[in-house]
C-alpha cells in the first residue's frame, strides 16, 4: 500500500495513503514504527504521535498485499516548556492566562510550550513565530466567559507616515473592531499548533451567542484567529464551541490542517468551521467538521477590503475530509470581494449539511468578486437536501433584501457586478436529497459563465420524508422539495452522465440558459 508522508513535526507524523478511495481505506492496515506495531486503522490520513524530536524513524504500512517503508526525521526542537512551570495551575478555576502566556513570550525559536493534562481557564493567547503550541491529550485550555477580559483589536489604525493602514481584525468581511480570540497569532511565521488536546472557547457557558448580530463593546472573536501569518501547521486538536467562526485564517499563505475535529452546536450562530480569507495556499486533510454554520468557508473580503487590500483566495486543496452538519459543506462567498480562484475539494464525505457545494455572491461585491476554476470531484454525498447550489442573489448585509441586491431584472452592469467563472463537479454519488438537486441562478446582467456537471448519481428521500426548503437565499423565489435541476443566466450548462432517482419532476427547468447541448439526465 503506497503512502506519503504529509507533514512532519518534533514529535508526530501524518501520513495520507495513495489511493483513489474516499475517506477510508478499501481494508484495514496497521502502522508500525521502527518495527512497532502503533495502531490499526481504515483512514486515509493518519497522524502517529509520541515521536522524539530530532531522530530518525521508519514508519510501514503493513497490509494483505505487504509492507510499505519510508523514513523521516522528526524536526529539532530547542527547549521545552511546560506551562506549570511558570505557574499554571490547570484545574480550570484559576485563570492561568499570564502564566502560559510567559511560556510563550519565553519560548525561543523552535522551541515548544507544552500544555500537560489539566483544565487551563484563559483568556485569550498570543503566539509568536518559530514556536510550536503543543495541548497534550487530556489537556484543554478553557475560554473565559466574560466579554470584558478579553482584549480588543481595532478593525482599522492608520499608518503614523499617513499612507498607509493596518487592519488587526475583521468581522464577516470588513475590517470591523472585534475581541481577541482564545489563540491569537498576528504577523507569526513558522508556527505550529499540535496535540490531541481541546481547544475550547466555551461560548456555550458564555453570552457570546446571545443577539449574537448586535454588537457588544467589539464583535465576538473566533477561537483561533491568524492575522498576516505564513507557514502555520495544526494537527490533531479537537477545537469546539466557537463563539463565531471557529478558525480563521486571515491574510495568511501557506496553512496546513491535518486531523482535526472542530465541532459547535447545531444551532451556533455563524460559528462556521474553518474560514480561510484571502489565503494562498490552504490545504485541508483528514479534518472532520460539524458545526452551526458553514463547516468550510472560502472568502476574500468584502468590496473595502478588495478595493484597498486587495487579495485573492487561491491554491486551497481539501481532501479525505468528513464535513458532518452545517448549512454549506464546502462554500465560496459570499465575502469574497477580492475573488476566489483555483480550489479543489476531492475525496470528501458530506454528511448532513444543508448544501454540499455552495456558491453564493451577490450585487455590490466588486468587479474583482470572480470565482473561477472552482472544481469538486470523487465526493460522496449522504443526506444533504441540496447538492449543488450557486446564487448571485444571495441576501446577506443590511442591504441585503434591498432592491439593488434582489431585482431580478437586469440592471447595467457596474463597478460592482461579481462574476462566477468556471464550477466543475464529477464523480459525486448523492443519497437521501431533498429539497432540489441542483440549482444555479445567475445575475441576468451576468450570466454564471460555465457550469460542468458530469457523472452524478443523486437519490431523493422518499416523499412522506421530505419537507419544502429554501434551496438558495433570495427573495422571490419559491421553496422546493423533491426537484431535479433548476438553472436560469446560465452562459454554458453541461450536465453528462446524470442518473436522478426519485425526483417529483421528470426534467430540468432551464431558463435563460444560452447553451445546455451536452445534456444527458436519466431519470429513474
Amino acid at each position: 500500500m503506497n503512502f506519503d508522508i504529509c507533514a512532519v513535526f518534533k514529535r508526530s507524523v501524518t501520513i495520507e495513503l495513495d489511493n483513489s478511495t474516499i475517506c477510508y481505506a478499501p481494508d484495514e492496515y496497521s502502522i508500525l514504527i521502527n518495527g512497532e506495531e502503533k495502531l490499526r486503522t481504515n483512514l486515509n490520513v493518519v497522524t502517529v504521535d509520541g515521536l522524539n524530536p530530532g531522530t530518525r524513524y521508519t514508519i510501514s504500512i503493513v497490509d494483505g498485499d505487504g509492507c510499505t517503508e519510508k523514513s523521516f526525521v522528526t524536526e529539532c526542537e530547542s527547549v521545552l516548556l511546560d506551562v506549570k512551570a511558570f505557574g499554571a495551575v490547570g484545574d480550570g478555576k484559576h485563570d492561568d492566562t499570564c502564566f502560559i502566556q510567559a511560556a510563550i513570550d519565553s519560548c525561543p525559536a523552535h522551541g515548544t510550550v507544552y500544555v500537560p493534562k489539566g483544565t487551563y481557564l484563559t483568556r485569550p493567547l498570543f503566539l509568536r513565530s518559530y514556536m510550536t503550541l503543543w495541548v497534550d491529550e487530556g489537556a484543554i485550555l478553557l475560554g473565559d466567559t466574560d466579554r470584558t477580559h478579553y482584549p480588543v483589536l481595532p478593525g482599522l489604525i492608520a499608518g503614523t507616515d499617513g499612507t498607509d493602514e493596518y487592519s488587526l481584525s475583521s468581522w464577516e468581511g470588513n475590517p470591523e473592531t472585534s475581541f481577541a480570540s482564545l489563540i491569537t497569532a498576528i504577523n507569526a511565521e513558522h508556527l505550529d499548533i499540535v496535540g490531541k488536546g481541546i481547544i475550547d472557547g466555551n461560548a456555550d457557558k458564555g453570552d457570546w451567542w446571545t443577539e449574537a448580530k448586535v454588537k457588544n463593546i467589539a464583535w465576538r472573536p473566533n477561537t483561533i484567529f491568524l492575522n498576516r501569518c505564513r507557514g502555520v501547521r495544526l494537527q490533531s486538536l479537537t477545537v469546539r464551541n466557537s463563539p463565531c467562526w471557529t478558525i480563521h485564517p486571515y491574510y495568511t499563505d501557506d496553512i496546513k490542517v491535518y486531523n482535526l475535529n472542530i465541532w459547535n452546536p447545531s444551532d451556533s450562530p455563524n460559528t462556521d468551521g474553518f474560514d480561510p480569507e484571502s489565503c494562498d495556499g490552504v490545504l485541508i486533510l483528514g479534518t472532520k467538521i460539524s458545526v452551526g454554520d458553514d463547516c468550510i468557508a472560502i472568502k476574500s473580503g468584502k468590496f473595502y477590503m478588495s478595493d484597498k487590500h486587495h487579495k485573492p483566495a487561491d491554491h486551497v486543496v481539501i481532501r479525505n475530509s468528513f464535513l458532518e452538519r452545517g448549512h454549506g459543506s464546502v462554500t465560496v462567498g459570499s465575502e469574497a470581494a477580492a475573488g476566489v480562484e483555483n480550489v479543489e475539494v476531492s475525496r470528501c464525505m458530506f454528511t448532513g449539511t444543508d448544501r454540499g457545494l455552495r456558491i453564493k455572491t451577490r450585487r455590490g461585491r466588486g468587479p474583482d468578486a470572480v470565482y473561477d476554476n472552482i472544481y469538486f470531484h470523487d465526493i460522496i454525498m449522504k443526506d444533504v437536501h441540496m447538492p449543488f447550489t450557486l446564487n448571485m442573489f444571495y441576501f446577506c448585509d443590511p442591504d441585503g433584501h434591498s432592491e439593488y441586491v434582489q431585482n431580478q431584472n437586469s440592471r447595467p452592469v457596474d463597478e460592482k457586478t461579481p462574476t462566477i467563472g468556471t464550477i466543475k463537479a464529477e464523480n459525486i454519488v448523492a443519497t437521501g436529497v431533498d429539497q432540489c438537486m441542483f440549482v444555479a441562478y445567475g445575475l441576468p446582467e451576468r450570466y454564471i459563465e460555465n457550469i460542468i456537471i458530469k457523472n452524478v448519481k443523486a437519490t431523493f428521500l422518499p416523499k412522506e420524508a421530505r419537507k419544502p426548503g429554501q434551496t438558495i437565499m433570495m427573495d422571490n423565489f419559491p421553496e422546493m422539495t423533491g426537484r431535479s435541476i433548476f438553472a436560469r443566466n446560465v452562459k454554458h450548462l453541461v450536465m453528462q452522465d446524470i442518473e436522478i432517482t426519485g425526483a417529483d419532476d421528470s426534467g430540468a427547468e432551464i431558463i435563460d440558459v444560452i447553451d445546455y447541448d451536452s445534456f444527458n439526465v436519466i431519470y429513474k
